[in-house]
């Protein structure tokens, strides 16, 4: 059985206790950890060695008070250190440029790593990275502070605008594919195709959103209400968080590669010399629509949801 060195904090005093933590964590090599006990819960201090040392640590709650706390601090792997493409856009979502120039999937496929993908589809991740890095060294910031949001802020801005967004957008697009369908579907049946395929989008995401609106989000509202008003998690009939939110997750991937199959299929939204208005509307409204799409689920996957789980989690301990 592993043997794994435990730093008892309360013996140390409280001007030397943190950087003696830190002269630890540097002394260990990948995979191995310690353990610091201590008399109150150390959260200020998994702040600081992020804010210091970056996301190299894995950080596990072994007993949670309420007079004594024991946590274990893990040096992670250099390819459990490697972001996912999720946390890299959900840091800094002009960075979703790059990814897209090289068609890499940065929403439903967020979990995965640039290594993974690029591997996966013969891109060179030289040409990635470069182009990452050019971004970093660009001015400016994000337009939008997405990670500073308040959860249920969160949850309200993306009813109000990407649900509102597809609510609004769907019968116009089941009206209009069906009839450009119907009209051209002779001459290219790749339009019959995509209306069958928006049609199954369609009616997922339908059920999809009322699901997130009366489930799933109204739980993480009371989440932070919980945590601001320092009350008992609530209790939910799904049991934790985490499970919801998988069932999302899947959905939303479901979702992607079905409007990827109408990009392929449509070439990605080549309109043909002989298409009328309307054809040429749809394919510019199907564009519209996935990449909205791409930003809702991205807030959701890659912000939304991690952050849920972790507080849910950070609440119980």
């Amino acid at each position: 059985m592993e043997t794994i060195a435990t730093l008892n904090v309360t013996e140390i005093e409280p001007r030397f206790r943190h950087p003696m933590i830190f002269e630890q964590f540097d002394a260990l090599e990948a995979g191995e950890g310690f353990v610091i006990s201590i008399d109150h819960d150390p959260k200020p201090l998994y702040y600081q060695l992020i804010a210091e040392r970056g996301n190299i640590f894995s950080w596990d709650y072994l007993e949670s008070g309420p007079e004594n706390w024991q946590v274990k601090i893990e040096r992670k792997t250099s390819e459990e250190q490697e972001a996912t493409i999720g946390e890299i856009v959900a840091k800094d979502y002009r960075k979703a440029q790059v990814f897209k120039k090289f068609g890499i999937d940065f929403c439903c496929g967020g979990k995965k790593k640039v290594s993974e993908v690029c591997s996966k589809k013969g891109i060179d991740i030289n040409d990635v990275k470069r182009e990452l890095a050019v971004m970093d060294e660009a001015q400016g910031t994000p337009s939008q502070n997405y990670q500073s949001w308040e959860l249920d802020f969160m949850c309200d801005y993306i009813v109000s605008t990407h649900h509102k967004y597809v609510k609004d957008t769907i019968p116009f697009l089941l009206e209009m594919s069906a009839k450009v369908a119907r009209v051209h579907g002779d001459a290219h049946p790749e339009v019959i195709v995509a209306a069958e395929a928006f049609a199954g989008v369609a009616a997922d995401l339908s059920h999809h959103l009322q699901k997130e609106e009366q489930i799933l989000f109204p739980y993480i509202k009371q989440l932070v209400n919980a945590r601001k008003a320092n009350t008992a998690l609530p209790a939910a009939a799904f049991g934790q968080v985490a499970n919801p939110i998988q069932v999302m997750e899947a959905e939303h991937e479901h979702a992607g590669e079905d409007l990827s199959e109408i990009r392929a299929v449509t070439n990605d939204f080549a309109v043909p010399e002989d298409a009328c208005t309307s054809y040429r509307i749809l394919f510019k409204m199907f564009q519209e629509f996935e990449a909205d799409l791409h930003q809702h689920v991205h807030l959701e996957n890659n912000i939304l949801f991690p952050k849920a789980i972790e507080l849910e989690k950070t609440w119980n301990n």
